[in-house]
């Protein structure tokens, strides 16, 4: 377990402690105090309170810590023996050591796919994701996402105009990233879908076209438009996988 912390260098996890998995119990909740979505990490004379965002998170995290603690127990006697935390690298970097993906979409306008430009765009791990939106991934969600893979053509809307701009687009690790066409090594820009919700536009929208579909995050919105009804469905397929969030479709 880990806390954040300042450094010189950016926001960064620096590791406090292990309980190894083999010598753990999980309680749902606590017996001597009352917090809403919580659990309890008991190893030996320590116990460790955590809380979850919602019950749904709550349950994802101890249906997948007791799936490790049985591995654990059924595993040979030393395959669960882990460095020591001396030996082991105690920062992470977190979200901000990265480029925000939210606001880097804006990088694929006009200007840059004249320029021809080549703009190698370093995508946010999942786990720097997950700490930025308050949001958890579980492994069902990580075999879900490697079922969910797909890449092509969508037209994305821009903010102040009622123009659309074409991008190759690949779906993948809960991201997507966006390309100028097919053949680019390096993407404009990236997008993680963990904590959005994926809607058709409402009326408000004032978006007058087939095929669209929203993907929101707090004040971030975005259009895509495809081609046809079949591109339209398998796209709000694997975007659905990722979004963790209820989908909305008349």
């Amino acid at each position: 377990y880990c806390a954040k912390c300042s450094t010189n260098s950016g926001l960064q996890f620096k590791v406090h402690g292990e309980f190894p998995l083999r010598n753990i119990q999980i309680e749902d909740g606590n017996a001597h105090i009352s917090v809403e979505n919580s659990f309890t990490i008991h190893c030996s004379k320590r116990s460790l309170l955590l809380c979850a965002v919602n019950v749904e998170e709550k349950t994802k995290w101890m249906q997948d810590l007791n799936e490790a603690v049985e591995k654990a127990k059924n595993s040979e006697p030393n395959a669960n023996i882990s460095p020591k935390l001396s030996d082991q690298k105690s920062n992470y970097s977190t979200l901000k050591s990265n480029s925000s993906s939210d606001n880097n979409l804006d990088l694929s306008n006009e200007e840059d796919q004249a320029s021809g430009q080549n703009i190698q765009h370093r995508a946010n791990t999942t786990m720097h994701v997950c700490w930025h939106r308050n949001t958890s991934v579980g492994t069902n969600d990580i075999h879900r996402s490697n079922l969910n893979q797909l890449s092509g053509y969508l037209l994305r809307k821009f903010k102040n105009s009622n123009g659309w701009q074409k991008l190759w687009v690949v779906f993948t690790n809960f991201c997507l990233f966006f390309y100028k066409t097919y053949h680019d090594e390096y993407p404009l820009a990236s997008l993680p879908l963990l904590g959005y919700s994926v809607t058709v536009p409402s009326e408000s929208d004032s978006i007058n076209k087939d095929f669209v579909f929203k993907l929101q995050f707090k004040n971030h919105v975005y259009f895509f438009r495809t081609e046809s009804q079949y591109s339209f469905d398998r796209w709000l397929e694997v975007t659905e996988s990722a979004v963790q969030k209820k989908c909305l479709f008349n």
